[in-house]
């Protein structure tokens, strides 16, 4: 008898967290669809805000408004890129990615002397290379 109360009690919460789950799943699945048509109003409220005044086009129903949501959604993809992908995360996949370019990297180290370059040589350098471009441009001138 004691045996038998036990089961009953562990098929009640059984069928009682099965009937949570349904009640969960059939309120996320209503709130989705409310999200979409809000959605799609409010993509029929802003293209008809804008688009007339913009662009000159006319204004849309809410069922061409679903329209071009459904059409932009399948030419531009869903969202669904901010999971996990099976290679790990996409922050690991740009670190071993940007190791490819490394041979033309600048070493950086080489940056720490620039200062000193342009302190000694630098501005004479460039107002030679001015100067150098200033008589280049004024022969071709002299020429035509």
């Amino acid at each position: 008898m004691e045996h038998k109360k036990e089961f009953e009690k562990a098929v009640e919460k059984k069928v009682e967290n099965t009937v949570k789950k349904a009640i969960k799943v059939i309120a996320m699945v209503i709130l989705g669809i409310l999200v979409f048509l809000l959605a799609n109003y409010l993509l029929m409220r802003l293209w008809n805000w804008l688009m007339p005044d913009l662009f000159g086009v006319g204004t849309v129903t809410y069922w061409q408004a679903l329209g071009i949501f459904v059409l932009a959604k399948l030419l531009f993809g869903f969202g669904g890129g901010g999971g996990k992908s099976k290679g790990g995360s996409s922050h690991k996949k740009k670190i071993k990615s940007s190791h490819k370019c490394t041979p033309w990297r600048r070493d950086f180290d080489e940056w720490k002397h620039y200062d000193q370059f342009w302190k000694e040589e630098g501005e004479e350098a460039f107002k030679a290379y001015v100067e150098k471009i200033k008589n280049d441009h004024h022969d071709t001138s002299e020429e035509k």
